[in-house]
This record gives C-alpha cells, structure tokens and sequence, in this order.
C-alpha cells in the first residue's frame, strides 16, 4: 500500500522549481506552498449540479484521502436547491470511490446552504457558517476557496455576491482567498473581455483561476519537460525538419439529449477554442525562462498571438446526421430544428513565426465519431535524399495520446526482418500502462484544485492569453452564427465528411495506410513489428 507521504512526494512535481537566490525578477519570490495550520474552507457553488457532484467533490475527496488537503477543513456547498447537509451527503457518495472510513470522514467535512445566486441573503448566510468556524481558530491563517460550478451567465451575479459578503480574509501571512471559473469564457472576444472585465473589477488577476481541465491531464502536464529535457528534440522542433501537426479530438457519442446546452455553443467554442488551442500553445511555444507560472504562460501568450485569425476557406463544418440506428444531432428534442450549431469542425492555423513558419496546424474535433481519441500528431518531412524507393508514404512522426491510453511513441522507419531490405514502419513506444504499472496517475481536476489551493497558476489561463485566443477564432464564429459558412454532414459513428481528409491532406499529412498503433491492450494476440 503506497503511504500518504510516498503520494505527497510523486505530486510535488505539481508545482514549479523553486528560484534560484541570486536571481532579479519579482517573480522568482513567488513560492506555491500551503500552512501547516491552515484554516481552510472550500465553498461549491452550483454544489447540487451535475459538475459538481461528478468531478468537483470526487477531486476534493481523492486530495483528502491521500492527505494533500490541511486537516483543519471545511467544505461548504451553495445552490438554490432546497437541501439539507445529509441530503448533499446522499447526493455526494455514490461517485466517491474509497474505503468506508475515509469516506464517511470526508463527508462529515460537508455542509450546506440554500439561497439565491442575485440576493445577498444567501451568501450572508453562508459567511455567517464560515466566520463562526474561523473565529474558533483565531491563530491560525484562514484560506477560502470559491468554486464557481455554474453557467458563465451568473458569473457576474455570484462574483459581486461573494465580494460583498464573503471576502473579509486576510490575504497576508499565509492567508488566501481565490476563485475558480469554468469555462467557456464567454462566446466570442467581446462578450469573453465583458466578462472578464467584470470579474477583474471585483478581484485581482492573481485571485482569479480559469479552470480549463485539459490542462490537468498527465501528458499535458509532460508537455514541457519532454520538450525541453530532451536535447535532441531542440534541434527537429521546426519547419525544417516538421511538415504539419495535427490535434484530434474524437467522442463516440453524440449531445444524448443534453443539446440545449451544445447549441448554444457549437464544437469550436466547446473545445477548439480552449483545450485544443491551449494543446497548439504548449507544442509550439518557445522555452520559457523559468517554471513561474507566469514566465510560462507569456510564451503561451506568445505564440498565440502569432497566429492570424482562421479562415472559412480552411475550415469544414458539419452536423452528424441518423445512421447506425442512432439519431442524428436534430433528432435531439432539446435542438432546435433549424440548428446551424456545428457538431465536426476540421479547420487550420497557421504560427507566424521563424520557428513555424509554413507548417500547417491543423485542428479536427467532432461529436459521434468512429472511436474515442485525443491526440497529436507531429508529422515529419521525409528525407531529402532516399536510399530507398517509396519513403515518401512513411513518414516519421511523434505521437503524442492523451486518451485513452496514455502513450507517446515515435514511428521510425526499419527493415522489414528477413532477406530483403524492404523498408517499414514500426515504433519506439512508452505506453503508460505497460511502463509504469504501480504508477498513480491523478485525475485532472485533482491536479488543478490542489494547484489552486497552492496558488500555482501555471495550468490556469490568464486573460491576456484568453484574449488573444478569442481573436483566433471570432470572426470565424461570427461567419458561422450568420450562416456564411456551409455545414456539410455526415453518418453517426463515421470519421467525419470526406471533406475534412480533403483539407487535411491539402495541407500536407502524408497517412501510412499499412500503419495502425495498437493500443495495449490489444497487443497480446497481434504479432506487430515493434522496436
């Protein structure tokens, strides 16, 4: 059994290197670290909903029941709901996954309030709950977290709500007071920066933790060391030696009755113009000068700021249609029949730099597609003078999987074994699951809460970064909401429209027919030409 003290030590890569002393920016004074004697109180709002109860307290309970949350904790939720504390208890339990004990002490942590989010009654009562509990422990540093589990439409309601009634912390001496956003952020660079002003006017910059979950995920978290620990990769990270990257994000599954919410936003703006993006940043930013959190997210800024907002003319659009006795996407009685919402979008970017200066960036997302996948794909050029004939469809590429199947492998091109010296491909691999077996691989809002209660906003996205990625995509947005865009369509359960592969081999992706990874566990009964 892994102790609570091996569990601290495998997380602490969480956080950033410490400075160095003789360093001179401000910045290298910012240490991420709690008090022993924290008096620390996370407050849910939206604590009855579907967010919360799937993902926000499972990640509290997994950080309590491997000790990385102060003892001195209390965790209050909030809704309109008309709830009780043991009703929330019910409610809670059956999605945490634990021993009985550690279980039953966990929710003995719970409380609950009832009220409004647009009245202040509600939040004076829950800050009543709140002082009265901090006031027993007067010595001791008071930490509050505020989860904002809820649409971005009363984001400005619940912030002004919490600043008027739930904010009088000391922020000094260990003392913090912080609060998550989910995204989206906004539809578009206008109303993103409205919100956003909003936000700011009632809490600084550095109080403030935009949540993309993404960001959590492990080989996210990989992304930086393996670019920048490993020599060898510096020296082919450009356009001359990288053809085309490619990010796909693939769900099986279609809106199941919950497209009220899809509509309203369509693929690009549900994952394109976040998680996506924010993959694109970390593949091509330059390296940073240190692992401060904001030293890294300037590079992010960077590089997004060098791509030109995307054209209609690389972009293809699409609805899934009824096929495979599922229903199409207007099928759904929570989508309006005339939905112009696309469900597939294939679209390309291009980074206006030295570094990527003609290598497409091309981004494929969709809803009910053939398989569930996240991935990159990083294309190499083939080389310039071949020893052999019909290299050109065997091309080297670093695979990056985030799900599922944790993987990163590098297809190289070898002799087939035997006689002859036909060339083929195969693979350099580092299978998660295969190379480590004992390893305990945290859940991405685990990661990110603890991040925030440490006040590490490295994995948090910053506005200026928002900013520039809304400008991205807004006037292509704004093209699709007017309808000048066509929106094609395409088969439940399929790969997408024929277009999408049209586009995306325009654009330089060279696909090894022959070629098919095999995840792990599928290996065992397939005799596959490995390295």
């Amino acid at each position: 059994m892994t102790s609570k003290e091996d569990m601290r030590q495998s997380m602490k890569v969480l956080g950033p290197p410490m400075p160095a002393e003789n360093t001179a920016s401000d910045r290298d004074n910012v240490q991420c670290k709690v008090p022993k004697k924290l008096c620390f109180t996370v407050i849910v709002l939206g604590a009855s909903g579907d967010l919360a109860k799937k993902k926000i307290f499972p990640a509290l309970f997994l950080l309590f029941s491997r000790g990385f949350l102060p003892e001195n904790l209390s965790i209050l939720g909030y809704a309109r709901s008309k709830l009780s504390k043991k009703d929330l208890q019910e409610k809670v339990k059956p999605n945490l996954k634990g021993d009985d004990n550690t279980i039953d002490e966990f929710l003995d942590k719970l409380d609950y309030e009832a009220g409004p989010y647009d009245k202040p009654e509600g939040y004076q009562k829950a800050h009543k709950t709140i002082s009265e509990r901090e006031c027993k422990h007067s010595e001791d540093p008071k930490g509050r977290l505020f989860y904002l589990a809820l649409p971005p439409s009363v984001y400005p309601e619940v912030t002004q709500g919490i600043k008027e009634n739930c904010t009088d912390v000391n922020v000094g001496d260990g003392g913090f007071l912080r609060v998550i956003v989910e995204k989206p952020f906004g539809k578009d660079l206008e109303s993103s920066e409205e919100l956003a002003t909003k936000l700011n006017n009632l809490f600084p910059e550095d109080q403030i933790y935009r949540i993309d979950h993404y960001l959590g995920k492990e080989l996210m978290q990989n992304m930086l060391v393996m670019r920048f620990a490993n020599r060898f990769l510096g020296p082919m990270w450009n356009s001359v030696h990288i053809s085309n990257i490619q990010i796909c994000f693939k769900e099986p599954f279609g809106t199941e009755g919950r497209g009220g919410y899809f509509d309203e936003y369509g693929i690009i703006r549900d994952v394109m113009q976040n998680h996506m993006l924010q993959i694109l940043a970390l593949i091509a930013m330059e390296k940073p000068v240190s692992g401060n959190a904001d030293d890294i997210r300037d590079e992010k800024v960077k590089v997004i700021r060098c791509i030109k907002p995307v054209k209609v003319e690389d972009t293809v659009l699409a609805q899934y249609s009824a096929a495979n006795d599922k229903p199409g996407y207007l099928d759904d009685e929570t989508v309006p029949k005339d939905s112009k919402a696309p469900t597939f979008a294939t679209t390309v970017l291009h980074v206006h730099n030295e570094r990527w200066d003609g290598v497409p960036f091309i981004l494929k997302a969709g809803k009910a597609l053939n398989e569930r996948k996240v991935e990159i794909r990083i294309q190499f050029r083939p080389p310039a003078a071949e020893l052999t004939s019909n290299l050109d469809p065997l091309r080297n590429e670093l695979v990056i999987r985030l799900q599922p199947d944790e993987a990163i492998y590098l297809k190289m091109v070898v002799k087939k074994p035997g006689q002859d010296n036909t060339p083929i491909m195969s693979e350099m691999d580092l299978t998660y699951k295969e190379r480590y077996t004992d390893a305990y691989i945290p859940e991405a809002y685990e990661r990110l809460i603890l991040d925030a209660i440490r006040g590490d906003q490295q994995h948090f996205v910053r506005r200026d970064e928002l900013r520039a990625a809304w400008a991205v995509f807004t006037p292509l947005l704004h093209a699709i909401d007017a309808g000048r865009v066509e929106l094609l369509s395409y088969p439940y359960g399929t790969r997408g429209p024929p277009q999408s592969d049209v586009l995306v081999s325009k654009n330089g992706f060279v696909k090894n027919a022959e070629y098919v990874w095999t995840p792990v566990a599928q290996r065992k009964s397939i005799d596959m030409p490995r390295l």
